[in-house]
């Protein structure tokens, strides 16, 4: 699923973002960048050790911020780690907000055009699906409306649940 906004292109996919071409993807990352499960530890197996090591030379990272490393044999070049926040820690809409902006202000800093998001803390940290697409896409269209040199922004979403939820969240924040 396809939609402008501005001069950019927001996209929806199912599918396993450590297979995505974008210039970067994003990890949502525990605080210490300590890369061993879920997701962030399928970017490092997949993409090799240097990404670690990378994240190791970082050390930390908060949550609602976002650091970036290369992507080894990664077929996007970057790997931004962001921190979303876990629920019941307090302030997770804005937390999981500053996250998702974030990277996307690191990715213009570093002059990329493409980036891959997941549905970040949508998985071991509890944050409600619907609410993570609510948020996440509402800051990404404010984000791209304005001045950027992103040209394409990708939600690569794992299962078809996750993709519908996403989907109906487009649809009503950008209809056809």
């Amino acid at each position: 699923m396809l939609r402008r906004v501005n001069n950019s292109v927001l996209e929806l996919i199912e599918g396993d973002i450590t297979e995505m071409a974008t210039d970067a993807i994003v990890n949502a990352a525990n605080s210490h960048l300590k890369h061993g499960g879920g997701v962030a530890g399928a970017i490092v197996r997949k993409g090799s050790r240097i990404i670690q090591d990378e994240s190791d030379k970082i050390g930390y990272c908060a949550v609602g911020e976002a650091v970036i490393t290369g992507a080894g044999r990664l077929k996007a070049r970057h790997v931004i780690h962001t921190v979303g926040p876990r629920m019941g820690e307090g302030n997770e809409d804005e937390k999981l907000k500053n996250a998702t902006v974030n990277s996307l202000k690191l990715a213009d800093r570093e002059g990329l055009e493409s980036i891959t998001f997941p549905a970040i803390s949508a998985g071991i940290f509890g944050f409600p699906i619907d609410r993570c697409a609510e948020i996440m896409l509402e800051n990404i269209i404010e984000y791209l409306s304005g001045t950027t040199g992103l040209k394409r922004v990708v939600f690569c979403l794992f299962g078809r649940d996750s993709f519908d939820v996403f989907q109906k969240e487009l649809q009503k924040q950008l209809p056809e």
